[in-house]
Protein backbone atom coordinates (compact mmCIF):
# COMPACT_ATOMS: atom_id res chain seq x y z
CA UNK A 1 0.00 0.00 0.00
CA UNK A 2 0.71 3.58 -0.70
CA UNK A 3 -0.15 5.51 2.56
CA UNK A 4 -1.26 9.15 1.33
CA UNK A 5 -2.47 12.33 4.25
CA UNK A 6 -4.46 15.03 2.13
CA UNK A 7 -6.23 18.33 3.04
CA UNK A 8 -5.75 21.28 4.22
CA UNK A 9 -2.55 21.83 6.98
CA UNK A 10 -3.74 20.37 10.31
CA UNK A 11 -6.70 19.19 9.00
CA UNK A 12 -5.33 16.21 6.77
CA UNK A 13 -7.44 13.22 6.17
CA UNK A 14 -6.04 9.20 5.36
CA UNK A 15 -5.98 8.33 2.19
CA UNK A 16 -4.16 5.83 -0.68
CA UNK A 17 -2.53 6.34 -3.75
CA UNK A 18 -3.28 3.88 -6.13
CA UNK A 19 -2.32 3.04 -9.54
CA UNK A 20 -3.49 5.90 -11.15
CA UNK A 21 -5.82 7.84 -8.62
CA UNK A 22 -5.77 9.30 -4.75
CA UNK A 23 -8.63 7.60 -2.68
CA UNK A 24 -10.30 8.75 0.92
CA UNK A 25 -10.13 5.95 3.44
CA UNK A 26 -11.65 8.38 6.28
CA UNK A 27 -14.35 5.82 6.92
CA UNK A 28 -11.48 3.51 8.25
CA UNK A 29 -11.68 5.62 11.47
CA UNK A 30 -8.24 6.06 12.11
CA UNK A 31 -5.18 8.57 11.11
CA UNK A 32 -1.74 7.69 10.31
CA UNK A 33 -0.57 8.00 13.81
CA UNK A 34 1.58 6.05 16.35
CA UNK A 35 -1.22 3.88 17.49
CA UNK A 36 -2.06 3.04 14.28
CA UNK A 37 1.15 1.53 13.46
CA UNK A 38 1.30 0.13 17.04
CA UNK A 39 -2.07 -1.89 16.51
CA UNK A 40 -1.22 -3.65 13.10
CA UNK A 41 -2.66 -0.80 11.07
CA UNK A 42 -2.21 -2.05 8.38
CA UNK A 43 -2.83 -5.21 8.10
CA UNK A 44 -6.21 -3.82 9.64
CA UNK A 45 -6.96 -1.47 6.93
CA UNK A 46 -6.05 -3.75 4.18
CA UNK A 47 -8.89 -6.62 5.63
CA UNK A 48 -11.26 -3.32 5.83
CA UNK A 49 -10.21 -2.26 1.76
CA UNK A 50 -11.23 -5.88 0.57
CA UNK A 51 -14.98 -4.74 1.08
CA UNK A 52 -14.71 -1.32 1.26
CA UNK A 53 -12.47 0.55 -1.35
CA UNK A 54 -15.21 0.99 -3.93
CA UNK A 55 -17.09 3.23 -2.10
CA UNK A 56 -14.29 5.53 -1.04
CA UNK A 57 -14.26 8.81 -2.24
CA UNK A 58 -11.90 9.74 -4.98
CA UNK A 59 -9.20 12.30 -4.09
CA UNK A 60 -8.73 15.04 -6.58
CA UNK A 61 -5.50 15.33 -8.13
CA UNK A 62 -5.06 19.35 -7.42
CA UNK A 63 -5.76 18.21 -3.51
CA UNK A 64 -2.70 19.08 -1.71
CA UNK A 65 -1.13 16.43 0.14
CA UNK A 66 0.43 16.67 4.04
CA UNK A 67 3.02 14.87 5.78
CA UNK A 68 1.86 11.08 5.18
CA UNK A 69 2.09 10.37 8.91
CA UNK A 70 0.52 11.83 11.70
CA UNK A 71 2.94 13.75 14.06
CA UNK A 72 5.40 10.86 14.33
CA UNK A 73 7.39 11.34 18.16
CA UNK A 74 10.74 11.91 16.86
CA UNK A 75 12.70 11.95 13.53
CA UNK A 76 16.08 10.85 13.73
CA UNK A 77 18.50 11.28 11.19
CA UNK A 78 22.14 9.98 10.16
CA UNK A 79 24.63 11.98 8.74
CA UNK A 80 27.25 11.32 6.52
CA UNK A 81 26.14 7.98 5.09
CA UNK A 82 27.30 8.42 2.05
CA UNK A 83 31.41 8.47 1.42
CA UNK A 84 31.21 10.49 -1.56
CA UNK A 85 29.15 13.49 0.80
CA UNK A 86 31.29 12.84 3.55
CA UNK A 87 34.52 13.60 1.00
CA UNK A 88 32.63 16.52 -0.14
CA UNK A 89 32.10 17.71 2.93
CA UNK A 90 35.51 17.45 4.56
CA UNK A 91 34.46 14.96 6.71
CA UNK A 92 35.94 11.16 7.19
CA UNK A 93 33.84 8.74 6.37
CA UNK A 94 32.69 7.47 10.06
CA UNK A 95 33.17 4.55 11.80
CA UNK A 96 29.82 4.14 13.11
CA UNK A 97 26.86 6.08 12.11
CA UNK A 98 26.36 10.28 13.32
CA UNK A 99 23.09 10.52 14.82
CA UNK A 100 21.50 13.86 15.22
CA UNK A 101 17.53 14.95 15.42
CA UNK A 102 15.44 16.87 13.60
CA UNK A 103 12.16 18.99 15.02
CA UNK A 104 9.03 17.18 14.20
CA UNK A 105 7.68 20.94 14.06
CA UNK A 106 10.00 21.11 10.11
CA UNK A 107 7.51 18.39 9.18
CA UNK A 108 5.76 19.63 5.55
CA UNK A 109 3.93 18.13 2.97
CA UNK A 110 5.77 16.83 -0.35
CA UNK A 111 5.29 19.63 -2.35
CA UNK A 112 4.96 22.47 0.93
CA UNK A 113 6.70 25.51 0.35
CA UNK A 114 10.61 25.52 1.38
CA UNK A 115 10.82 28.91 3.96
CA UNK A 116 14.24 29.91 4.07
CA UNK A 117 14.70 31.05 7.61
CA UNK A 118 15.15 34.56 9.19
CA UNK A 119 19.19 35.69 8.74
CA UNK A 120 19.60 32.56 6.71
CA UNK A 121 22.41 32.96 4.02
CA UNK A 122 23.48 29.00 3.81
CA UNK A 123 19.62 26.99 3.23
CA UNK A 124 21.37 23.56 1.36
CA UNK A 125 19.31 20.48 0.18
CA UNK A 126 19.90 17.17 0.73
CA UNK A 127 17.38 14.75 -0.62
CA UNK A 128 17.14 11.13 1.37
CA UNK A 129 15.42 7.87 1.79
CA UNK A 130 13.47 7.56 5.21
CA UNK A 131 12.06 4.79 7.17
CA UNK A 132 9.14 4.37 9.37
CA UNK A 133 9.27 2.17 12.09
CA UNK A 134 6.10 0.10 12.58
CA UNK A 135 6.92 -1.24 16.04
CA UNK A 136 8.22 -0.44 19.65
CA UNK A 137 12.17 -1.38 18.72
CA UNK A 138 14.97 -1.45 21.49
CA UNK A 139 18.26 -3.51 21.33
CA UNK A 140 17.06 -4.92 17.96
CA UNK A 141 19.61 -7.44 16.52
CA UNK A 142 20.36 -6.62 13.23
CA UNK A 143 19.15 -9.70 11.54
CA UNK A 144 15.63 -8.86 12.70
CA UNK A 145 16.03 -5.05 11.91
CA UNK A 146 13.67 -5.47 8.54
CA UNK A 147 10.57 -6.84 11.00
CA UNK A 148 10.35 -3.18 12.87
CA UNK A 149 10.02 -1.69 9.45
CA UNK A 150 6.65 -0.45 7.83
CA UNK A 151 7.63 1.48 4.95
CA UNK A 152 9.68 4.44 3.77
CA UNK A 153 9.39 7.38 2.53
CA UNK A 154 10.95 10.63 0.93
CA UNK A 155 12.28 13.20 2.35
CA UNK A 156 14.34 16.52 1.38
CA UNK A 157 16.76 17.03 4.59
CA UNK A 158 17.28 20.70 4.22
CA UNK A 159 19.80 22.22 6.12
CA UNK A 160 21.20 25.87 7.20
CA UNK A 161 25.09 25.12 6.85
CA UNK A 162 25.86 28.17 9.03
CA UNK A 163 23.41 27.52 11.62
CA UNK A 164 24.56 23.61 11.60
CA UNK A 165 28.24 24.34 11.17
CA UNK A 166 29.52 27.51 11.78
CA UNK A 167 27.65 28.31 15.42
CA UNK A 168 28.95 25.58 17.46
CA UNK A 169 27.30 23.04 19.11
CA UNK A 170 25.32 20.31 17.48
CA UNK A 171 23.72 19.72 14.10
CA UNK A 172 20.31 20.09 15.30
CA UNK A 173 19.68 24.01 14.86
CA UNK A 174 20.64 23.59 11.41
CA UNK A 175 18.33 21.27 11.00
CA UNK A 176 15.38 21.95 12.60
CA UNK A 177 14.01 25.28 10.96
CA UNK A 178 9.99 25.41 10.14
CA UNK A 179 9.51 23.64 6.51
CA UNK A 180 12.90 21.74 6.68
CA UNK A 181 11.63 18.27 6.95
CA UNK A 182 9.17 17.78 3.91
CA UNK A 183 8.00 14.14 3.84
CA UNK A 184 6.10 12.39 0.82
CA UNK A 185 4.24 12.21 -1.31
CA UNK A 186 3.30 8.80 0.48
CA UNK A 187 5.06 6.13 2.99
CA UNK A 188 5.32 2.57 0.67
CA UNK A 189 4.67 -0.14 2.86
CA UNK A 190 7.52 -2.64 3.06
CA UNK A 191 6.04 -5.09 0.65
CA UNK A 192 6.07 -1.97 -2.25
CA UNK A 193 10.23 -2.16 -1.99
CA UNK A 194 12.19 -4.99 -3.33
CA UNK A 195 15.40 -3.63 -2.06
CA UNK A 196 15.80 -0.15 -0.02
CA UNK A 197 19.34 -0.69 -0.13
CA UNK A 198 19.26 -0.06 -3.73
CA UNK A 199 17.45 2.29 -5.10
CA UNK A 200 18.13 5.55 -6.96
CA UNK A 201 17.36 9.16 -5.54
CA UNK A 202 17.62 12.21 -7.21
CA UNK A 203 17.33 15.99 -6.70
CA UNK A 204 17.13 18.60 -9.20
CA UNK A 205 17.77 22.34 -8.98
CA UNK A 206 15.46 24.58 -11.05
CA UNK A 207 15.83 21.64 -13.22
CA UNK A 208 19.61 20.79 -13.20
CA UNK A 209 20.23 17.64 -11.86
CA UNK A 210 22.37 18.46 -8.33
CA UNK A 211 22.10 14.50 -6.89
CA UNK A 212 21.60 11.66 -8.73
CA UNK A 213 22.90 8.49 -6.68
CA UNK A 214 22.06 5.08 -5.40
CA UNK A 215 21.42 3.50 -1.58
CA UNK A 216 23.61 1.13 -2.90
CA UNK A 217 26.45 3.42 -1.48
CA UNK A 218 25.20 3.63 1.96
CA UNK A 219 27.85 3.39 4.15
CA UNK A 220 25.87 1.79 6.81
CA UNK A 221 22.62 0.22 5.15
CA UNK A 222 18.62 -0.29 6.36
CA UNK A 223 19.13 -2.76 8.89
CA UNK A 224 22.71 -1.29 10.69
CA UNK A 225 20.85 1.87 10.81
CA UNK A 226 18.14 0.49 12.56
CA UNK A 227 19.67 -1.69 14.90
CA UNK A 228 22.27 0.54 15.86
CA UNK A 229 19.54 3.42 16.82
CA UNK A 230 17.44 1.19 18.76
CA UNK A 231 20.69 0.53 21.18
CA UNK A 232 20.44 4.35 22.27
CA UNK A 233 17.24 5.03 22.50
CA UNK A 234 13.60 2.93 22.04
CA UNK A 235 11.71 3.88 18.05
CA UNK A 236 8.06 4.36 18.71
CA UNK A 237 5.54 3.19 15.68
CA UNK A 238 5.32 5.82 13.14
CA UNK A 239 9.13 7.62 14.25
CA UNK A 240 11.28 8.28 11.02
CA UNK A 241 14.43 7.77 10.59
CA UNK A 242 16.18 9.48 7.81
CA UNK A 243 19.13 7.78 6.45
CA UNK A 244 21.34 10.55 4.86
CA UNK A 245 21.82 12.15 1.49
CA UNK A 246 24.31 11.59 -1.32
CA UNK A 247 27.20 13.50 -2.79
CA UNK A 248 26.08 16.76 -4.35
CA UNK A 249 24.47 19.10 -1.97
CA UNK A 250 24.98 23.26 -2.41
CA UNK A 251 27.99 22.73 0.40
CA UNK A 252 30.30 20.61 -1.59
CA UNK A 253 30.30 22.77 -4.59
CA UNK A 254 32.68 24.88 -5.62
CA UNK A 255 31.96 27.66 -5.49
CA UNK A 256 29.41 26.29 -3.45
CA UNK A 257 25.55 27.29 -3.77
CA UNK A 258 22.87 27.63 -1.42
CA UNK A 259 19.31 28.39 -2.15
CA UNK A 260 17.17 31.75 -2.65
CA UNK A 261 13.63 32.83 -3.08
CA UNK A 262 12.04 32.05 -6.64
CA UNK A 263 14.44 28.54 -6.87
CA UNK A 264 12.84 25.74 -7.40
CA UNK A 265 13.70 21.98 -5.73
CA UNK A 266 12.68 18.98 -6.93
CA UNK A 267 13.94 14.91 -5.72
CA UNK A 268 12.64 11.56 -5.91
CA UNK A 269 13.69 8.19 -5.08
CA UNK A 270 12.67 4.89 -7.08
CA UNK A 271 9.63 3.58 -6.19
CA UNK A 272 8.70 6.57 -3.57
CA UNK A 273 7.59 8.60 -6.07
CA UNK A 274 9.00 12.79 -6.42
CA UNK A 275 8.17 16.00 -4.59
CA UNK A 276 8.67 19.26 -5.40
CA UNK A 277 9.24 22.66 -3.31
CA UNK A 278 8.75 26.29 -4.29
CA UNK A 279 11.56 28.60 -1.90
CA UNK A 280 9.88 31.44 -0.21
CA UNK A 281 11.47 34.14 1.70
CA UNK A 282 10.75 34.10 5.38
CA UNK A 283 8.88 37.60 6.24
Amino acid sequence: MKLIRFGLAGQEKPGLQLEDTRIDVSEFGEDYTEDFFENDGLNRLESWLETNQETCPIVPNDTRLGPPVKRPSKLVCVGLNYAMHAKESGMEVPKEPVLFFKSTTAIVGPNDNLIIPKNSTKTDWEAELAIVIGKKASYVEKADALDYVAGYVLHNDYSEREFQIERGGQWVKGKSCDTFAPLGPFIATKDEIQDANNLNLWLKLNGETMQNSSTSDFVFNIETVVSYISQFMTLLPGDIISTGTPFGVGLGLTPQRYLKPGDVVELGIEGLGSSKQHVKAWQ
